[in-house]
């Protein structure tokens, strides 16, 4: 009788040993692959500024490249990655459209669902429900093209800190001239900080992942 509670005692040590060392592992995993927090001296090394108090900005109401709503209501809920530009843009809104492709792309499935990229147009006269529709889904069919009235994206505009202005050319044709910048907006919709050019890849998911991970609400 008591070799065999001394098997018992003795299995039920090796089973509260095993379990324990498996609980140790796991929470080392976890930990491990949790992305690593970044200061700001940090963050800015990989492009992205941090606002030290985030910002309210006004309502609009805007339409998106699928002719749906679109305003303050879609920017809760989800970390918004967003881009002031246009369709016509020769050079830098493409590069930086085909930028964050590349990072979104790259980033687990879980950290998509957190993340939702958004061109905003600058150009309401050409840039119909129809070329945003042909021009947002090239670059990722998850991102959002989204325009509106011009008096409402001048006010959007200046409330996030992007400079643009329309400049005649000639033959009638115009261009316009806008910062480069992608402002960043937490899940409360609320102005929280901006991504500068230029963008690395490694650089913006290293920023956003750490940004995510280390938000408090």
């Amino acid at each position: 009788m008591g070799k065999y509670s001394v098997k018992g005692g003795v299995r039920v040590t090796i089973i509260f040993v095993v379990v324990f060392i498996s609980l140790v592992l796991a929470g080392f995993f976890h930990k491990f692959n949790q992305p690593r927090i970044l200061n700001k001296h940090e963050l800015r090394e990989n492009g992205a500024v941090l606002l030290q108090t985030p910002r309210k900005f006004s309502e609009f109401e805007f339409t998106d490249h699928k002719g749906q709503p679109f305003g303050m209501e879609q920017l809760k809920d989800k970390w918004s990655l967003i881009f002031f530009g246009f369709t016509h843009c020769p050079d830098i809104c493409p590069t930086t459209m085909a930028s964050a492709a590349k990072m979104y792309a790259g980033l687990e499935d879980d950290e998509k669902d957190q993340l939702q990229v958004i061109l905003i147009s600058l150009d309401p006269e050409r840039d119909t429900t129809e070329k945003l529709a042909e021009y947002v889904p090239y670059f990722n069919p998850d991102f959002i093209g989204a325009t509106g009235n011009k008096y409402v994206l001048l006010k959007l505009a200046t409330e996030l800190n992007v400079a643009f202005s329309k400049v005649e050319l000639e033959g009638g044709d115009y261009t316009i001239d806008h910062s480069g910048n992608m402002i960043l907006v937490n899940p409360y919709g609320h102005y929280y900080g901006f991504l500068k050019p230029p963008f690395a890849e490694g650089n913006m998911q290293r920023a956003l992942r750490s940004i995510m991970a280390g938000f408090e609400g």
